[in-house]
Formats: structure tokens, C-alpha cells, sequence
């Protein structure tokens, strides 16, 4: 057959755990510009993603499945792999980016807490990746969990966010080691990325920035630049690593 002829490859797909909005809709549109086509979860923000949704497919008619569902719910997380393989046929990429996060003071944290934490910040992210590695190694693909600085870095009043977050980062390399040659598997450790929805005051928002040594908080953008980059060809030698994005925070006095 003349090569001219040929059909083009398949393109890329992508699962995205919590893609309707804020980050995770940052890491669709990047992924999407890139070329791939998205399986996009999400759990309560239905009118944001079929907005997402409707912007995405007026580029590419086609390219775009939404999934509803709550990450808790044990059944669901196979399914979600499923249905993608459904749709698209083949598998690419996993973005673990869903997150439960708020405070759990000492001395008022419930089981139930607990275990919500848990469950869309590691447990979801296991399942999903023992689900969607035998598809993955089909295609050498990857997965980038979204864990956090404070993962290994305490903030005060979310110990068992913190805690969830330290088990996602565990879990990172766990999965790099055992899925390796053909899955990488990478985390991105995300500073001060977007103000709170609930606000934060003029006061708390100039103490954090003061131990950035970029002065500014992050983009949505800078966390997908970072998603594209280690899903890419560019990172095909990175593998068990976590990068973290937070304009030097880490390093800050």
C-alpha cells in the first residue's frame, strides 16, 4: 500500500480523574491541544464539565467521554477504566488528579473523614492503576498521580490529608518499580496553585507568597504543562519520581 495512504495512528487516550474544573480542567485542555482523546471524570461539578465537554468536542467532534462518578464507590473505579476502553479502545495515560482536601483537627476527626481522605487521595489512585495496567503496558503508557508538598510537608490541622497524600507519593514508586519497563509512573507535587474557593485574606495570601521565591503563586497551566511533559516522549527515561511545582517553595527560608 502506498504509505501516502496509510491511515494516521490512533490517537492518544487519556483518563482523568476530577477534570471539570480548576487543575484538572487545566490538565484536559493541555492534554487535548496535545492531540489526545480524554475520558474525563468527575463527581458533583456536572455543569462544569459538560461545558468542558462542549468547548473540547467543538474542536474535535468525538474525542471527549464524561464519567460521573464517586470515586469512593469501591465497583466504580474498574468501571471507569472500562467504559474508557469502551469508547476509545486503548488506553494511554492515567491522571490520577481527584482530591478530597479540608482541615481534621485533633481531637474531631472522625472515622468518616478518615476514610473519605483516603479514598480519593490513595485507595481510588491503587485501583484505578491495577485496573488500567494491563491496557497501559499495551500501549507503554504512563501514569502522573497529583500529590502534594504537603505530602511530605505538614500542614497544621490536615494531618490525615497529609497522611493520604505521603501514601499517594509511597504508592508513586511502588507502582514505578512494579509496572516498569513499560509503564512510567510519575507524581507532581503541586505548591500554592490557586487560592482557596473559600478566599483567603489579604494577610495569609502575602505570608504564603513571601516564602516563594517566584512571588506568585502557580497556574492551573503549570501543573498541565508539568502532566504533559511527563506523559510525553521527552520524559521517557523518568520514571518513580515526584516533580514538584511551587515556584521554590521548598527550597524558600
Amino acid at each position: 500500500m502506498d504509505n501516502a495512504h496509510a491511515a494516521p495512528p490512533p490517537r492518544k487516550v487519556a483518563l482523568v480523574t476530577g477534570a471539570a474544573r480548576r487543575i484538572g480542567a487545566a490538565i484536559a485542555r493541555r492534554l487535548h491541544a496535545d492531540g489526545h482523546d480524554l475520558a474525563l471524570h468527575y463527581r458533583h461539578s456536572q455543569a462544569e464539565m459538560l461545558a468542558l465537554q462542549a468547548e473540547l468536542e467543538s474542536v474535535r467532534p468525538g474525542s471527549t467521554l464524561a464519567l460521573q462518578a464517586d470515586l469512593a464507590a469501591f465497583d466504580r473505579l474498574p468501571e471507569l477504566v472500562a467504559r474508557t476502553l469502551g469508547r476509545f479502545g486503548r488506553l494511554d495515560l492515567l491522571v490520577n488528579n481527584a482530591s478530597s482536601f479540608y482541615p481534621t483537627p485533633i481531637g474531631t476527626t472522625t472515622p468518616a473523614q478518615w476514610d473519605d481522605l483516603f479514598a480519593s487521595n490513595a485507595r481510588a489512585p491503587f485501583f484505578l492503576a491495577q485496573a488500567a495496567a494491563p491496557h497501559l503496558k499495551a500501549t507503554r503508557g504512563a501514569i502522573v498521580n497529583l500529590v502534594d508538598i504537603h505530602g511530605d510537608q505538614p500542614l497544621a490541622g490536615h494531618a490525615v490529608y497529609g497522611m493520604a497524600k505521603a501514601a499517594l507519593r509511597m504508592l508513586t514508586k511502588g507502582l514505578a518499580l512494579d509496572l516498569a519497563p513499560e509503564v512510567r509512573v510519575n507524581a507532581i507535587a503541586p505548591g500554592a496553585i490557586l487560592w482557596p474557593d473559600s478566599g483567603k485574606s489579604a494577610e495569609a495570601q502575602a505570608a504564603l507568597l513571601s516564602r516563594v521565591p517566584m512571588g506568585r503563586i502557580g497556574t492551573p497551566d503549570d501543573i498541565a504543562a508539568a502532566v504533559a511533559w511527563l506523559a510525553g516522549a521527552d520524559a521517557g527515561y523518568v520514571t518513580g519520581q515526584v516533580l514538584r511545582v511551587d515556584g521554590g517553595r521548598g527550597i524558600g527560608g
